[in-house]
C-alpha cells in the first residue's frame, strides 16, 4: 500500500506557539506519511486550482477562508477530519445545542433570541450566560436587566442559557477515538499549569455523556466542557479538535488517529471509525 498523503490546513504558528499540532505534523511525517501544511492566508487562491490533491485532509479551528475552502474540497468528495459539515455545526452554538438535546445530553435550558433585550423576562427566574452564537468570543454572565442592557454583540443571534453555579473546577473531557480523557480546570486559566489542569477519572455517567456527544455528531474527535452544578452535570460546550491540553501524549495519539484514517482512506474504507485501532506504524 501506498503511503497516505494528508493536508493540514492550518495557520502559522510562531517559535514560541504551544500547539500540539506541529508536533503531530512531524510524528506523521516520522512515520512515513506524506504531509503538506497548507496556509491559506499566505497568498491569493485561484479558486479553479482548488481541487482533492490528498488522502485527507484535517480541518482544525481555523480562518473563514480556510473554513470556505474546505467546504469547497468538501463537495468535491474529500476525506476530512472531523467532516466540514460537523465542523460547521459544532461553530454554530444554536445548531450545535439543539443536535445535544436531541441526542439526550443533559444541556442547561438554552434560548435564543434576535436582541439581548427579549431576553429580560428571563431573568425573573435567574441569570443567564450570554455567549456569542459563533465559536469565540466573550461569555458573560448576566444576572440584571441593566446588565443585560450593556451587552454588545457583533451579529445576532443572541444566544443565552440558564446559568448554573459550577461546584468546582470545570471538567474537560477529550475524545481521540475510543480513549476518554477528563481533565479539571479552574477558570480563569492564567498560567501555563492552569491550562494543563489535573486529570481525573471520568465516572460511568460522564463517559455516557461524552459518548452521547460524539453519537450526535458521528465523531470521535472532539472535546467537551461539562460543569457540575446541585449534584447535576450538563455539557455547556463541545467543539471539534480541541487543545487536548492536559492529554498525556496527545500529540503521539493524535497522530496515530489521523494516520489510521488516512490508511483507511488510501484503503477505500469509510473513515468514521478511524482511530479505532492502532497503526504499525506508531508501535
Amino acid at each position: 500500500m501506498r503511503r497516505p498523503r494528508i493536508g493540514f490546513l492550518l495557520p502559522h504558528y510562531g517559535s514560541h506557539s504551544r500547539s500540539y499540532m506541529p508536533s503531530v505534523v512531524r510524528a506523521l511525517a516520522d512515520a512515513g506519511a506524506e504531509v503538506d501544511v497548507i496556509h491559506p492566508l499566505e497568498r491569493a487562491v485561484d479558486l479553479s486550482q482548488v481541487r482533492v490533491q490528498h488522502d485527507m485532509y484535517v480541518l482544525r479551528q481555523m480562518s473563514r477562508l480556510s473554513l470556505s475552502l474546505a467546504g469547497v474540497l468538501h463537495e468535491q468528495g474529500a476525506v476530512i477530519v472531523n467532516p466540514y459539515p460537523v465542523t460547521v455545526a459544532l461553530r454554530d452554538r444554536v445548531i450545535k445545542s439543539r443536535v445535544l438535546q436531541l441526542a439526550g445530553v443533559p444541556t442547561p435550558t438554552t434560548y435564543v433570541a434576535s436582541t439581548p433585550s427579549q431576553l429580560a423576562p428571563l431573568l425573573e427566574e435567574g441569570p443567564l450566560v450570554i455567549k456569542p452564537y459563533q465559536e469565540g468570543g466573550q461569555v458573560k454572565i448576566v444576572r440584571t436587566p441593566a446588565e443585560l442592557a450593556q451587552v454588545e454583540l457583533d451579529r445576532d443571534p443572541v444566544f443565552a442559557q440558564r446559568y448554573h453555579p459550577p461546584q468546582g473546577r470545570d471538567c474537560k473531557i477529550y475524545v481521540i477515538g475510543e480513549q476518554l480523557f477528563g481533565v479539571k480546570k479552574v477558570f480563569p486559566r492564567r498560567t501555563q499549569e492552569e491550562k494543563l489542569g489535573e486529570p481525573f477519572t471520568l465516572t460511568p455517567e460522564l463517559s455516557d455523556i461524552a459518548r452521547r456527544c460524539g453519537r450526535a455528531f458521528e465523531i470521535d474527535l472532539y472535546g467537551m466542557d461539562v460543569i457540575e452544578s446541585d449534584g447535576k452535570a450538563y455539557v455547556v460546550d463541545m467543539d471539534s479538535i480541541p487543545g487536548y491540553k492536559g492529554v498525556p501524549d496527545a500529540p503521539l495519539l493524535l497522530a496515530r488517529y489521523f494516520y489510521d484514517v488516512a490508511e483507511r482512506a488510501v484503503e477505500g474504507r469509510p473513515p468514521s471509525s478511524g482511530g479505532r485501532r492502532d497503526s504499525g506504524y506508531f508501535h
